[in-house]
This record gives C-alpha cells, sequence and structure tokens, in this order.
C-alpha cells in the first residue's frame, strides 16, 4: 500500500504537493486574482494545536486577526471557544446582533459617540457586549452620550497594562492602559462601581512582549535565548500582578472576566489561575511571523494568490497588486512571504507594491504571464480587508482540494471598521 500523507500535513511534509493542490483548486473554480483561498485542514490542525496549548482554558477569537463572519462563528461552535475579542465597537454590536455572539468583550476602548449611542440603544448588545476602559474619561465619554436612567448599564472591564517595567526606565511590551499597579486597578475600580450606569465584569490584559515577539528565529541563537530569558521572567512578574489585581478588584465587584494573552504565549498564559480565557487570532489562520516561535509551528491555512502579468526581464515576473503590509514596525518581516513556486524573492528597491509587486529567484524561469504565485501574510488582519470573498478549500483523504464555497470577508459584506 502507498504511504500517503494525511491531508492536514502536507503544508510541513509535501509543501509543494499542497501548493500545487490548492492552487490546482482555486484555478478550477474560475476565481480570479488577487484571491484568498481558506485551507479547512490546515485550519482544522490550528485550532487542534491551539486548544492543545491552552491546557483546557476557553479561547476567545480576536476578531481582528479573522475579519471573516463565518469563519468566527464555525469556530464559536467548537469545544475549548467562547466569545469575541472585537476590535472596534460598531464590529463589537455587529456580531452581539447579526452574528448573536454572547460574550463580546472589547480589546480597545471606544470614544467614537455615534457608536457608542447605537450601542446603548440596542438593548441586546448592552447585555453582551463589555466595554474597555482605563481611565474615569471612558465613563465620562459614555454618561456623556446617554446619562444613567436614559440608558441600560453599560457592562465594563479594566484593562490593566502587562507591560515589564524595570528599574523605573525600560518598558518592555506595547503601550497600553496607564493602570499598571495594583492601586492604580483598585482606584479605577472603586470609581466605577460607585457611578450609576456601570457594571464591572472584568479585567483584561496583553502580554505583548511575551504574545508578539518571536524567540526562535533562525540563525539569531544569542537573541533568542534572551528574548525567551525575557519572556519567562515577565510571565513570573505578571501572574503576581495581575493575580493580586483579579483579587483585590473581585472584592469590589464579580468578576465575570479576566482576558489575557494572545497565540504567541498560549502556553504561558494558561498557567495563569487569574486567567478565565485567552485572545487567539492569527494562530488560526497562520501567518508566517508565528514561523519564529519556539513552541509551535501554526500551518499556512489563510494564503492569497496574485497574477504574474509582466515579465520585465531575465530572471523576473511581475504581479499585479502584493502590498499587503502587516502593522508594527516596518522591516522585512511585516511584508507577505512569496512561498509558492519555491524560489522566489523581492527586488530589494522595490519589494512589495501597492499596483505590482516584481519578484526574482530561480522560480521565475517556470513562471508566464497568467501564472499565480501564492504568499503567505505576515498576521492576518490586513489580508482580509483586501478582498471581499474567501475560497475554503476542502481537502480529500489523497490531499488533493477543491472549493468547496466562497464566503464574505467583512468588507465583502459591506463593514468597514478601523
Amino acid at each position: 500500500m502507498t504511504d500517503r500523507t494525511s491531508a492536514p500535513d502536507l503544508w510541513r511534509d509535501d509543501p509543494d504537493r499542497y501548493w500545487t493542490g490548492l492552487d490546482r483548486a482555486v484555478t478550477r473554480s474560475g476565481l480570479d486574482a488577487p484571491v484568498l483561498a481558506l485551507d479547512l485542514a490546515a485550519l482544522d490542525h490550528n485550532i487542534a494545536d491551539l486548544r492543545r496549548r491552552s491546557s483546557g482554558v476557553p479561547l476567545r477569537i480576536a476578531s481582528k486577526s479573522v475579519r471573516v463572519r463565518s469563519v468566527i462563528d464555525r469556530v464559536l461552535g467548537l469545544d475549548g471557544f467562547g466569545g469575541v475579542l472585537a476590535y472596534d465597537l460598531a464590529e463589537a454590536q455587529w456580531l452581539a446582533t447579526a452574528s448573536g455572539v454572547r460574550d463580546v468583550l472589547m480589546g480597545y476602548p471606544s470614544v467614537r459617540r455615534s457608536a457608542i449611542a447605537r450601542l446603548l440603544a440596542d438593548e441586546v448588545a448592552t447585555q453582551r457586549v463589555t466595554l474597555l476602559v482605563d481611565s474615569v474619561d471612558h465613563l465620562d465619554v459614555i454618561d456623556a452620550v446617554a446619562p444613567p436612567g436614559r440608558r441600560p448599564v453599560v457592562r465594563v472591564a479594566v484593562d490593566l497594562d502587562a507591560s515589564l517595567r524595570l528599574f523605573g526606565r525600560v518598558h518592555l511590551g506595547v503601550r497600553r492602559s496607564p493602570v499598571h499597579r495594583r492601586v492604580d486597578a483598585v482606584a479605577l475600580a472603586r470609581q466605577i462601581v460607585a457611578r450609576p450606569g456601570f457594571d464591572l465584569v472584568g479585567v483584561m490584559s496583553y502580554e505583548a512582549q511575551v504574545a508578539g515577539v518571536t524567540n526562535a528565529v533562525p540563525g539569531r541563537r544569542m537573541m533568542n535565548a534572551a528574548v525567551r530569558s525575557m519572556q519567562a521572567a515577565s510571565m513570573i512578574e505578571l501572574r503576581r500582578r495581575r493575580g493580586a489585581v483579579v483579587a483585590a478588584l473581585g472584592e469590589l465587584a464579580e468578576l465575570q472576566i479576566v482576558n489575557a494573552g494572545g497565540t504567541g504565549s498560549v502556553e504561558a498564559t494558561s498557567r495563569d489561575r487569574a486567567v478565565t480565557d485567552i485572545a487567539v487570532g492569527s494562530g488560526l489562520f497562520g501567518g508566517h511571523l508565528f514561523d519564529g516561535y519556539a513552541r509551535f509551528r501554526p500551518a499556512p491555512a489563510l494564503s492569497f494568490g496574485l497574477d504574474v502579468t509582466r515579465i520585465p526581464g531575465p530572471g523576473l515576473v511581475t504581479c499585479a497588486g502584493g502590498g499587503w503590509i502587516a502593522s508594527g514596525p516596518p522591516a522585512r518581516d511585516r511584508l507577505p512571504q512569496p512561498v509558492w513556486p519555491a524560489g522566489l524573492d523581492y527586488v530589494d528597491t522595490e519589494a512589495a507594491g501597492e499596483v505590482q509587486t516584481p519578484l526574482r529567484g530561480s522560480a521565475t524561469s517556470s513562471l508566464r504571464i497568467g501564472d499565480r504565485v501564492w504568499f503567505r501574510h505576515t498576521k492576518s488582519g490586513e489580508v482580509c480587508e483586501r478582498a471581499d470573498t474567501v475560497a475554503v478549500i476542502e481537502r480529500d483523504a489523497d490531499g488533493d482540494g477543491r472549493v468547496g464555497d466562497t464566503v464574505p470577508t467583512y468588507r465583502g459584506e459591506g463593514r468597514c471598521f478601523l
């Protein structure tokens, strides 16, 4: 009997077969480029891996890294997942009503008065959406839109800064909330519970210095070791501090949510007993940023294909589009990664362009005008803002693929939030 590679493992064990099968499936369907393709076998691999890494702690979908409502709905229906971490208030209300998501936590504060007004006028959404605050000023904005007595009670969570601060000068992590110390959190919580019209129900914190920093980059052994040491020290400090904050706030209000972490920190965050759920987003689609982590390697579930439209010279091809750049410090790792055919790279003087992207390398010799080149995105949020639909790839036991469906992105549903 012939030994066949299972469909979920093709991406790793036989990448040429994986990408060839995906390309043929999309080509047979007649879909034009730029085209997004979501391989269900790879998505299922990532879902199983995230659940394994969380050790039973529920996972909350970070919607900014997905932006496909049907995928959010599908994953929420699986064991181990519950709730959404939204990135925009209008989006949160939409998910709570259009998709019936019963637990939507805002991942960021909002002061957009029109969105607040619409939320406060929606009795269903106000019961399902929790706003994030890190200042009394956020409460003032809500009251200015609609004072207590003229609106439903608003669910709020405190955004606890999760960065590592050393010697009073070193700041490791993102610049988010001013609420860092236990005393800061308690002072804000006391003001929330004392004000009519607000219900303190949770705490949110994001340890970006662990979840968002690679620690197994090839060729950077000493730097990787230093990053892993920093991350271990940071989690020890954060577990102590976050636990103290949650305990103190629990004496003032009944906390329902303690959200933390991200795709890159699932194992470490799951060991924090104060945490009720862990945010994951990009780990579902498997952007190439996560190839640089020591403890996991997601499958490239989502990818996008561009057409070759020019051959400007020997060893060169040009694709239409491609400048789908990820957020963060401008660097090469923010660029999409050309992955198939293997042997392609950017032209350094142009890189990924807004309208066209030239590529060089050995694989150019096999490409003709009209052929397709496949790319992996860095994160996930940027890619779904560039297309209306996603082709869903189903594979049989032999790994052969077909387009089983096409589903809309947020953009395809006419939604543009941020």
